[in-house]
């Protein structure tokens, strides 16, 4: 199965995580939310699949272009 990573866009600290590893998530679903500027911004998914993996912690930090999770299309 084909793999695709979920990167921020932002630097932040991860402040949640709804989604668990091995859950279908749909297209444009937030899969993690990152605290910047002190607003909650989503990280969606870019394709329907599985989620197989999460590469963060709560309260991690993060930087602009850190991959977050993966998904299996």
């Amino acid at each position: 199965m084909p793999e695709i990573k979920i990167v921020t866009e932002v630097a932040g600290r991860v402040c949640a995580l709804p989604v668990e590893i091995g859950r279908s998530v749909g297209d444009g679903d937030d899969i993690v939310f990152v605290e910047a500027m002190k607003m909650e911004i989503p990280v969606a998914s870019p394709a329907a699949g599985r989620l197989k993996s999460i590469l963060v912690s709560l309260d991690d930090v993060v930087a602009e272009g850190q991959v977050l999770a993966i998904i299996e299309t």
